[in-house]
């Protein structure tokens, strides 16, 4: 843990300065395609009058992504996050440097196009890399290289936003599959690296700061709550469409290179029917929060926002997934707050918490994302209500997570539902089968031989002395080798056996350990000695290690009531007879 948040100090800066880059990117292309100049002054789509290119100019982009994904790397296609997790599960947390360097550059070229996607997934899969390549110049493990390329997307997501708590809380949530000290403290320290950078790089302060405040009351809560469950269908509804925009585009007759530059088309009509569709859409995120846009344009960002930012990340376009959610989120609840007390733009926050836990199945990070982005941490309390409420519609109504469905198409399920191990909760002792059967350390092979092929019930057995204790194992394997060798036949077991070592454990050695130290040996019995006798006690099989699991099962499944009441079955029977 030391080394690792030593290292993240470097990934921290890493990710600090790839974010930086990566919004001077977007900047220079947005000059170049709306504006035709070279500059890195930070421009709105909104106020650049095209005409009718408004609909060429995203194509243009989409050529250029598609021409970049196909020469340089498939992998920069897509919103980002899936792909790091897929790559932290399933390809040992190694990024290549091509994906470093074309990840950010193609999403700018997307982004900056009018692609209708914001910076974050782009970040987390460029910072992500930065971690990744810097653990790959040392000797470390696919769980140390993964702290690293975590803690490196952290500090890109912190740099953007400003969010650290948000990120760490992304990390943990999404990326990690975790929670560990080794991992956990590497990733606050990359998120606080780049947050303290953040002031040179990118700017101080709450990244949309809004002027709306609204008392925590339980009518506020209750409203809150209401906004989630509407913005947790508002989010299976985006991600089914999403996956059936993209089975539509797997049905094309063309490569895939050119599925963005299609997709294109679409963008470049929604931006004709009102340009604030356009870009990542910061601009239109704060208006919400602050009430500053006319329902009409609400209602285009809510309905045709969705539509391009739909079709163009079903073509396989380069962007990121949460500017969008925010934007759709928040627009849902603002129309929303104009049936409920208060100002609108409070409940666009709402909204945008609850969007973000529903869709990406990460309810903590959706409820300290919108109070970190406005700084209004007062507002809480809301943003938790609004985030249960969106996920628990989510996790009934949605098999996976907008992004875990995109990996599971892959054939690679991935859970998102951490759990402690039950084989970490016993000890080797509360499991073990007790006195078990043991072969004498007097028995000569050729006895040992003829019992394991007449009256052997199991693979292997424990060899003890007079006093119980334990000298080692025999197995059927070595009886079938002394079978085919008679030259030792009447050798005592305890001679045949004295050279070889024997794994064991102790009855307070953790269930876990010993399932590990089966892995590791072969052997698929282990014995249970006392500690300081060596005096054999139990045996420890494979089969006692499943029936923990069968137990963990049980107590998640089996319903049983212990308290009866008058109205009761007269009859008397025991809780037990009553499980469903």
């Amino acid at each position: 843990m030391p080394l690792l948040a030593a290292m993240a100090l470097v990934v921290g800066t890493g990710g600090a300065a790839g974010a930086w880059i990566l919004v001077k990117l977007i900047a220079i292309a947005t000059n170049l395609f709306w504006f035709g100049r070279l500059s890195a002054q930070n421009v709105l789509i909104t106020d650049a009058s095209v005409g009718f290119l408004v609909i060429v100019i995203p194509v243009i982009g989409s050529l250029i992504v598609g021409l970049m994904a196909r020469f340089g790397s498939e992998k920069i296609r897509g919103h980002g996050i899936p792909e790091a997790i897929e790559t932290i599960l399933f390809g040992e947390s190694r990024l290549s440097l091509k994906v470093a360097l074309l990840k950010p550059l193609s999403s700018a070229v997307s982004i900056g196009s009018g692609g209708p996607f914001g910076a974050e997934g782009p970040i987390i899969m460029t910072g992500g890399a930065i971690g990744s390549l810097f653990a790959q110049c040392f000797h470390l493990s696919a769980a140390e290289r993964k702290t690293l390329l975590v803690a490196g997307a952290a500090a890109g997501m912190t740099a953007i936003f400003g969010t650290p708590l948000a990120a760490i809380l992304l990390a943990v949530e999404v990326l990690l599959f975790e929670w560990k000290p080794r991992s956990f403290v590497p990733v606050v320290v990359a998120a606080m690296v780049a947050f303290a950078w953040r002031p040179y790089l990118i700017g101080t302060g709450p990244m949309f700061p809004m002027a709306a405040i609204m008392p925590v009351t339980g009518t506020a809560l209750l409203a809150s709550a209401a906004i989630g469950l509407v913005v947790g269908l508002e989010a299976t509804l985006l991600s089914t469409l999403l996956y059936r925009v993209e089975d539509a585009f797997h049905k094309l007759p063309l490569h895939w290179m050119w599925w963005p530059a299609l997709g294109a088309v679409v963008v470049g009509l929604g931006g004709l029917i009102d340009a604030h569709v356009l870009g990542a859409g910061y601009a239109s995120i704060e208006a919400l929060l602050n009430g500053a846009l006319a329902l009409r344009v609400v209602v285009a960002l809510l309905v045709v926002k969705a539509v391009v930012w739909l079709v163009a990340l079903g073509s396989g376009t380069s962007g990121g997934v949460l500017a969008p959610l925010l934007i759709l989120g928040g627009a849902a609840g603002f129309l929303l707050g104009q049936f409920l007390p208060g100002d609108a733009g409070f409940w666009a926050m709402v909204g945008m918490a609850g969007i973000m836990s529903g869709a990406m199945r990460a309810p903590m990070t959706g409820a300290i994302f919108a109070a970190e982005l406005t700084g209004h941490f007062q507002a809480l309390p809301c943003t938790i209500v609004a985030a249960a409420g969106a996920y628990a519609i989510s996790v009934l109504l949605m098999r996976r997570s907008i992004l875990t469905e995109k990996i599971a198409r892959r054939g690679r399920h991935v859970l998102q539902e951490y759990a402690v191990d039950a084989l970490d909760l016993l000890q080797a002792g509360q499991i073990m089968t007790p006195s078990p059967e043991t072969l004498p350390g007097t028995m000569t092979v050729g006895e040992a031989v003829s019992f394991f092929t007449n009256d052997a019930g199991h693979r292997s057995y424990p060899v003890v002395d007079d006093e119980g204790r334990l000298l080692g194992l025999v197995s059927r394997t070595e009886a079938l080798r002394w079978r085919a060798d008679r030259s030792n036949a009447d050798t005592t077991l305890s001679d045949a056996i004295s050279d070889a070592a024997q794994p064991l454990a102790y009855p307070d050695t953790p269930s876990g350990a010993v399932a590990d130290l089966i892995i590791a040996t072969g052997i698929g019995r282990i014995p249970i000695v006392e500690r300081h006798t060596h005096r054999v006690v139990g045996i420890l099989s494979r089969q006692d290690l499943l029936k923990v699991r069968g137990a963990n099962r049980e107590a998640e499944t089996d319903r049983m009531r212990f308290v009866r009441f008058a109205t009761d079955d007269p009859g008397g029977r025991s809780p037990q007879t009553r499980r469903r």
